[in-house]
């Protein structure tokens, strides 16, 4: 029997990645490799419009990665012109379909117009409703095709000025790359919740990415971040800025430095790799045990065991080994292999292991499930102890800005403490970062919760935006709601 298996599914998964070129040559490959960069944002679909001298407009998509959908130079071929805006699709909202994948397109009276878009709107189910009693046709049933709906009702003339009318009535986290036949937009929301960043090409063009590693598969020099708020309109005249929302202070996803962004981007200014290291440490210092060895769940436990290690003065050593070519796909005749599932993933390197007492350092700890069974793994290839250290505060709260989080019923964090949560996953000790030692490494002295810098709803339930649909519906009725695209 052929079944399909999500061998991250205790994780929060990834949200979207958006890239956006404007006068680059051969835009279309610029931002096919720019979403292959950004493949871990979003795995489930790709998408690509590009912009020909003519003014017209050329569209392709597929489910399944970039790769798939853009390794053949026809396909590249079928895509001219000098502007582009692509996206990987990982699904928040609305099911895995064809209909769902960004770019979404429409054709408006001043022309042709692509959006791709990066986060969750919270008011979306409310202002379907409200587009669907006026008239509207939905042709998807993500959040995304709200903007193209809002933009076409708009009563303002230009272009801009539709899109920011657009803006000012969704709420939500944000950032969007989008192209018309006069220029290339990027916006973020007015908390900067999603990250967008600016680079320029060595031609003179630009490129408008969700993170810095983008920039650098295209030789792209980053010249700054979108700021929170902003709309930045890429022309041949340059770049020019408007920030139409006023002045907010800027909450941006703290689980970006933890979890999502790829190690080797920089995020408002700081490099992920240095961050996770320094999360080990302050780990470390909050949580420290007599071991003999300190051991990274990979691939995103590697930075913060690094810095825990060299904290702690014990040994790093790579105990767990990840197989890389497991597809989300792979024949499972019976219950008992079902089980094995997570060595599909994973496997012990029990030379490292056995007899040793043993740190586990992961990123975060969302059903248990996993954990469980790495614990388990562990302890079978002969571990003397068992220690998971985890380099975020307890996830407590569901994301709603475009974070697939499950309902917090769901959350392990949420219905056990600490000691449980140990007992549960067979660790001979659980320990978390705490929250201010979390903003301590990455640069505050502690949380202030009156003036939080970041978003960090996921640890507190403190949401900076208002969940206008939660409010209005129940979770099961909203996602019945999304479901059937209403």
């Amino acid at each position: 029997m052929l079944v399909t298996i999500d061998h991250d599914d205790d994780k929060p998964h990834e949200e979207c990645g958006v890239f956006g070129v404007w006068n680059g040559t051969d835009a279309a490959a610029l931002t096919a490799l720019g979403l292959h960069a950004l493949q871990h944002r979003g795995q489930e679909a790709a998408g690509i419009v590009s912009l020909d001298e003519k003014g017209l407009f050329h569209a392709h998509k597929g489910l399944g990665l970039v790769g798939d959908n853009f390794g053949e130079a026809k396909v590249i071929a079928s895509l001219p012109g000098a502007a582009a805006v692509g996206h990987n699709r990982y699904a928040t909202t609305g099911e895995t379909a064809l209909r769902n994948v960004q770019p979404l397109y429409a054709d408006f009276e001043f022309g042709g117009f692509a959006v791709a878009h990066n986060g969750n709107l919270t008011n979306a189910a409310v202002l379907k409703r409200a587009l669907v009693r006026r008239g509207c046709l939905f042709q998807s049933t993500t959040d995304s095709e709200v903007f193209i709906h809002l933009i076409a009702i708009s009563l303002y003339s230009t272009v801009l000025d539709r899109l920011i009318d657009a803006l000012k009535q969704v709420q939500g986290a944000y950032s969007l790359v989008a192209l018309h036949d006069g220029a290339l937009i990027g916006a973020r929301d007015p908390l900067g919740v999603r990250p967008l960043v600016l680079g320029r090409l060595a031609n003179g063009g630009y490129v408008l990415a969700s993170e810095t590693c983008a920039l650098d598969i295209v030789s792209a020099e980053f010249v700054r971040d979108i700021e929170a708020g902003e709309i930045v309109i890429i022309n041949d005249e340059g770049v020019r800025s408007v920030k139409p929302f006023g002045r907010h202070g800027s909450r941006f996803c703290i689980f970006e430095y933890i979890y999502f962004a790829r190690p080797d981007s920089v995020m408002e200014g700081t490099p992920v790799y240095e961050t996770r290291k320094r999360i080990g440490a302050e780990l470390s210092r909050e949580s420290g045990v007599e071991a003999d060895v300190v051991v990274p769940v990979p691939d995103s436990g590697v930075p913060a065991a690094m810095g825990y290690a060299s904290e702690a003065g014990i040994p790093f050593e790579l105990g767990i080994i990840r197989n890389h070519y497991v597809g989300r796909t792979f024949i499972e005749p019976t219950d008992q292999i079902r089980h094995l599932g997570v060595k599909l993933k994973h496997s012990a390197n029990k030379p490292m292991l056995e007899g040793k007492r043993v740190i586990l350092v992961d990123d975060s700890i969302v059903r248990g499930t996993t954990s469980r069974k790495i614990v388990e793994m562990v302890r079978q290839a002969g571990a003397k102890e068992v220690h998971m250290r985890i380099s975020s505060p307890p996830t407590t709260h569901s994301c709603y800005y475009g974070i697939d989080t499950p309902e917090r019923e769901q959350l392990m964090a949420a219905k056990h403490d600490v000691a449980e949560m140990a007992r549960i996953i067979g660790a001979d000790s659980l320990a978390f970062i705490s929250l201010d030692g979390l903003y301590r490494a990455l640069g505050r002295p502690a949380r202030d919760p009156a003036k939080p810098d970041y978003c960090d709803a996921c640890f507190t339930g403190d949401y900076a935006i208002p969940l206008t649909d939660w409010q209005n519906n129940s979770e099961k009725q909203l996602s019945l709601l999304q479901a059937a695209g209403q």
